[in-house]
């Protein structure tokens, strides 16, 4: 792999870990962000995402890696890969913005024989009709012709000790089957199983497909534990009782919603395209989006009935919010339920504090929550304690038993905790 070299558009999450694992491979790897401060700590060696440790990143800058923001980079580059943020817009429709610019950046600085790979989750055909014709038009270049050009989904797995880039099965599809070689010629130098995929609409939509699927089904088991509560049914054990049988199922738990880049957005790149192009409403996802937005009010019309049963109102009453990230033993709070069932709580009255052993400061549109120091104490003192997340180091158990009231969203914690 020497004298190779790869530029990772976008810093984050996705984008980190793909410059590591080309890195660690024998790439020359520069890491091309727009965010000066972000590539100024990388450069000396500090991490902002989960998965890579602060000693990561300076195994990575002794390999060659350095991140910038000067996209000349490209220009001496063999791979470009865009891993820049996708978020939806205006009525639900796709954000492009950060894709279509660096686009153009790529198509500002490629060089002919180079390779390029769109990375963002978006909605199917957007690599062919919206990266082709941008780039071509900015470097006068012919897509299959001068330079290759495909998609490969991103399937990081925040804060998963069994799944990363090397072991994980990459999807990739190109415009033509040289496209989709070149992609997985590079993947194919650090990931155990490339996949090549007939095109780049199929792999578009198979990333779209992965999320859909777990989004219907959280949705699937949060409405049956609203009704499983009302029947006097413990959902919970049913799930553990399904879970026993070892074909044509597959577990999935309730929460207080869904959170990350992922579950509550993708599904929705879907659905916006079927609306566009074809006029009617992709009504799983849809149902699946009411369902799982509805369990914030759920969860804080449950604390309200948990405090009614103590002759105590939720307004004017103190309520703890145990973990707010949208993912255990993380610190991503993208899109996390935990935000809508604060402000919920504080639109009721509640006074509202939190605690998350990997949140230090938590803003709300409605103004700062404090965080308690004390845990231990907090949990004794505060009149209900709602589990959100279950981080590895909290002790439900101990919680359980010295909470006044506790309600687990989780489904962790031992009576006399209530569940959904």
């Amino acid at each position: 792999m020497a004298g190779k070299r790869v530029t990772v558009v976008g810093q984050g999450y996705v984008g980190l870990p793909l410059a590591q694992a080309a890195a660690r491979a024998g790439w020359t790897v520069r890491g091309l962000d727009v965010t000066a401060s972000l590539v100024e700590s990388l450069n000396t060696g500090t991490s902002h995402v989960d998965d890579l440790s602060d000693s990561d990143i300076q195994e990575m800058l002794g390999l060659g890696y350095r991140a910038t923001t000067e996209a000349e980079v490209i220009v001496d580059s063999d791979v470009v890969v865009i891993c820049v943020p996708t978020p939806l817009g205006d009525a639900g429709a796709p954000d492009l913005g950060a894709v279509k610019e660096a686009s153009r950046s790529v198509g500002d600085n490629l060089r002919p024989g180079s390779t390029v790979i769109l990375e963002s989750t978006t909605y199917p055909g957007t690599t062919d009709s919206i990266v082709r014709p941008i780039i071509e038009e900015a470097s006068g270049l012919v897509a299959g012709d001068d330079f290759a050009l495909a998609y490969s989904p991103e399937r990081i797995d925040p804060g998963s000790r069994k799944y990363g880039i090397k072991n994980t099965p990459k999807l990739m599809g190109g415009i033509d089957e040289g496209s989709t070689q070149a992609a997985v010629d590079f993947y194919g130098a650090f990931v155990d199983e490339p996949v090549p995929m007939h095109g780049t609409r199929e792999a578009e939509t198979a990333k779209l497909l992965e999320n859909t699927f777990r989004h219907v089904n959280i949705a699937l088991v949060n409405e049956m534990a609203k009704f499983c509560k009302e029947l006097d049914i413990d959902i919970w054990e049913a799930i553990r009782g399904a879970s026993t049988k070892p074909f044509g199922f597959m577990k999935f738990t309730p929460g207080p919603g869904v959170g990350g880049h992922c579950i509550p957005i993708d599904p929705n790149y879907l659905s916006y395209e079927v609306r566009d192009k074809l006029g009617y409403p992709f009504r799983f996802v849809e149902l699946a989006q009411e369902i799982n937005n509805s369990m914030p009010r759920y969860i804080t019309d449950r604390v309200s009935e948990l405090l009614n049963e103590h002759r105590k109102p939720l307004n004017g009453s103190e309520v703890l919010l145990l973990g707010v990230t949208y993912k255990a033993n993380i610190a991503d709070q993208r899109e996390s339920p935990a935000r809508s069932v604060a402000e919920l709580l504080r639109a009721r009255g509640a006074n509202v504090r939190f605690h998350d052993p990997r949140v230090e400061n938590w803003d709300l549109d409605s103004g700062e929550i404090l965080r308690e120091a004390d845990l231990d104490e907090a949990v004794r003192r505060t009149d209900a304690v709602v589990v959100l997340q279950a981080h590895e180091n909290y002790d439900l158990v101990k919680f359980a038993r010295d909470a006044k009231i506790m309600l687990d969203t989780r489904g962790q914690a031992p009576a006399p905790a209530a569940r959904l």
